[in-house]
């Protein structure tokens, strides 16, 4: 079974016995935002999944994980996840789908794809840092959450690159795999809560930038396994791109050069003192556009 049931059943036992995995963290209220400080995302990075429960959107991270991300888009391209089940979905974990036999053993007929555990980043990736424990440096590239080597590091590397990883905060999309590490293919699962043993072990490749409490709507199973007994389905799944131009959805999110983006983080910081994490800043979004199909 693809995303390992001993790894979900650990999961689970550790997540019953940590306070701050049961309940997210408040982020500090957004404050007022100019016209000028929102970003909009470009329509061909951005997913867009109707299910029963209604609307997700995630913001595709080709910058972290090119692979996948092109894999994505192409089976969301040819109708690959209409209809499918979130046949596994885990309370205070994470919501599984993509498995057209709907039982967790099933794939796209195109390859695996190799692991993107990691990225490089040079001082051209929009990153904004937020934080700098302890050397190392977390923040934002776009809406994903990130940790990474220092810039100064770039001047001791070949390429001029820093090395860099996606962080499972809630939302954050990963790919499913088996044991090897290059079994990814078609299953993903979105973070429903952080969990950060996940880091660096399973390909990330967006973040949910609106419908996070879609996924926590999900029906989900009490069982360790996390199979879903009469799952909730995805209707639709299409890169904006490929939607008629009246069906795409329109979508912004706050800036994070921008000098609100700062407001919030300082406050977000302040607010949590030695307990902060950079799952605690939630990125305010707006949504315009077509209802969910």
């Amino acid at each position: 079974m693809r995303f390992s049931t001993g790894l979900a059943a650990a999961c689970v036992l550790t997540l019953a016995g940590t306070a701050w995995a049961q309940e997210a963290a408040t982020a500090a209220a957004a404050p007022p935002v100019s016209a000028s400080e929102w970003r909009a995302v470009a329509a061909e990075n951005l997913l867009v999944i109707d299910t029963s429960k209604g609307r997700i959107l995630v913001e595709l991270a080709p910058e972290v994980a090119p692979g996948h991300v092109e894999r994505i888009r192409l089976l969301a391209g040819r109708g690959f996840y209409d209809g499918q089940v979130w046949h596994r979905v885990i309370d205070q974990f994470m919501a599984q789908t993509g498995d057209p036999l709907g039982t967790g053993e099933g794939q796209s007929p195109y390859p695996d794809l190799k692991a993107e555990f990691t990225f490089r980043r040079d001082g051209q990736t929009p990153f904004t840092a937020v934080a700098a424990p302890a050397g190392a440096v977390l923040g934002f590239l776009h809406s994903l959450p990130v940790q990474t080597q220092p810039d100064a590091f770039m001047a001791t590397t070949a390429d001029k690159k820093v090395h860099a990883w996606g962080l499972y905060c809630p939302g954050v999309a990963g790919m499913a795999r088996d044991e090897a590490p290059d079994s990814a293919n078609s299953q993903f699962f979105l973070m429903r809560q952080p969990y950060p043993s996940l880091d660096k072990r399973y390909t990330i490749w967006g973040r949910v930038i609106s419908g996070l409490d879609v996924v926590r709507a999900l029906k989900f199973s009490p069982n360790p396994d996390g199979i879903v007994t009469d799952p909730d389905r995805m209707a639709r799944v299409r890169v904006a791109s490929d939607l008629p131009q009246a069906e795409r959805p329109t979508v912004r999110v706050l800036d994070t050069a921008s000098v609100q983006f700062r407001v919030l983080a300082d406050a977000a910081r302040q607010a949590k003192g030695a307990d902060f994490s950079v799952c605690d800043i939630d990125l305010p979004v707006q949504v315009d556009g077509a209802p969910a199909a």
